[in-house]
């Protein structure tokens, strides 16, 4: 395996997607977008680069405040994650980045790029009194480190379980499912009359509860083999293929970068059940308030497991101001933060004090993301050290997944031209 390589450019369709107005600008205070020229102490402008799905209350008080007192307009620019990332890389590769950054698990990848910011000074100086790393669960800070550094601050703590229509799962006379075979049967009871009993998700990282309950890792850094088990992987994405054409329980997914679909299928009554996170509870409240919702925990296969997700703040290494980005991801992860978030929007948090708290302990859907926490694994382990998780997480295993679970590829095919594209990358 040779050396990483560092962030690549973005491809010429990632750039004229960004040079043809894809991605909107929400600044919090006056107008305009892309990252900031302004290089100078107090005042001036602020971007931060942030997900639409995390637009919460407490978050923009926080922003606010922060803004306010330090003179500054400060830029809420919002992304879904793959053009997110694609608007990153453009200024990676640029040199005009934004202050501060909330990352789906890029932390490492960018550290060992030399893209992201180094936080040993900040973490020294005020670590004992935010309370890091003593607070933060140890895979939280493990997943932003590099070398014994850290690069990052973990933001959210999440995982996927099953969210279901509680009335629908009464009237077929089921109960959530707790393997495999349950959940074919169960959706299949769950399905028609214009309803289906499951709805798979377009976004491929909504795929690997499914693999990680196969016991499939993305990668093997002893061996360097993709996806392995091969016959593991390959039994777990004909499950996933089977539910929507050969059982139909599952409607085909729609193409596209928002993973909001099944959660508008669950609010509209259309399907009986998704694989999601906290992330879509408040939406799931806003839309349909009448929902009689349920949480279970996630079935098992050879074993019980599901992802284990969340966010991070990082700090581009060419930021103009790092000072003020370090003040605002204080903010940001502070215990009061933290709770009026979980409060607002049922959003899980890292810290070990969060999960001590009655506000946790006391609403049974937090409680129930809670617990599957504890059997929650992050599928990239290993890989964001080889320098090519974007290439092959990002862009080969979402065109592995959609291949096989949209367009109906035989999956055995799909996953030979996978493991070949994916060698091809590690050793070049």
């Amino acid at each position: 395996m040779t050396a990483p390589r560092s962030t690549p450019p973005p491809t010429r369709r990632q750039a004229l997607a960004l040079a043809g107005g894809a991605l909107a600008s929400f600044p919090l205070a006056a107008c305009g977008s892309g990252a900031p020229d302004d290089q100078g102490g107090s005042g001036g402008d602020f971007t931060l680069y942030w997900n639409p799905g995390h637009d919460y209350d407490a978050y923009q008080a926080v922003v606010d405040a922060f803004g306010k007192e330090h003179g500054l307009t400060v830029r809420m620019q919002k992304y879904q994650w793959p053009d997110m990332r694609t608007r990153i890389l453009t200024d990676f590769s640029s040199g005009n980045v934004p202050d501060l950054i909330e990352g789906a698990g890029w932390t490492q990848e960018f550290a060992l790029s030399g893209d992201a910011l180094s936080l040993r000074k900040y973490v020294d100086r005020d670590g004992d009194r935010m309370g890091f790393p003593a607070d933060w669960q140890q895979a939280a800070v493990q997943h932003n480190a590099h070398k014994g550094e850290p690069y990052g601050i973990q933001l959210h703590q999440t995982c996927s379980l099953l969210l279901y229509n509680r009335k629908m799962f009464r009237e077929a006379g089921v109960r959530p499912p707790t393997t495999w075979d349950e959940v074919v049967e169960v959706c299949t009871a769950l399905t028609g009359d214009g309803v289906h009993g499951i709805a798979l998700n377009q976004d491929q990282s909504y795929a690997w509860p499914w693999m990680l309950q196969n016991g499939v890792r993305e990668y093997d850094p002893e061996t360097g083999e993709l996806l392995t088990p091969r016959d593991a992987a390959i039994e777990a994405l004909q499950f996933q293929a089977d539910l929507v054409h050969e059982h139909k329980v599952s409607p085909v997914p729609t193409p596209g970068t928002d993973y909001s679909g099944p959660q508008k299928l669950l609010s509209a009554g259309r399907v009986a059940m998704i694989v999601s996170g906290p992330w879509d509870l408040d939406p799931i409240a806003q839309t349909s308030p009448d929902l009689d919702l349920g949480i279970a925990q996630m079935p098992r296969k050879r074993k019980q497991a599901t992802i284990l997700a969340g966010t991070s703040l990082f700090i581009p290494a060419k930021a103009k101001r790092p000072d003020l980005s370090w003040d605002l991801i204080k903010r940001f992860t502070t215990l009061k933060t933290e709770l009026a978030v979980t409060e607002e929007a049922g959003m899980l948090m890292p810290r070990k004090s969060w999960g001590e708290k009655p506000l946790v302990q006391d609403d049974p859907h937090t409680r129930a993301f809670a617990e599957g926490l504890a059997y929650a694994e992050d599928p990239h382990r290993g890989l964001y050290l080889t320098g090519h998780y974007g290439e092959i997480s990002e862009d080969l295993w979402k065109r592995l997944y959609q291949s096989v679970v949209m367009e109906k590829q035989p999956v055995a095919q799909a996953y030979e031209e996978y493991r070949k594209a994916g060698r091809r990358i590690l050793e070049g």
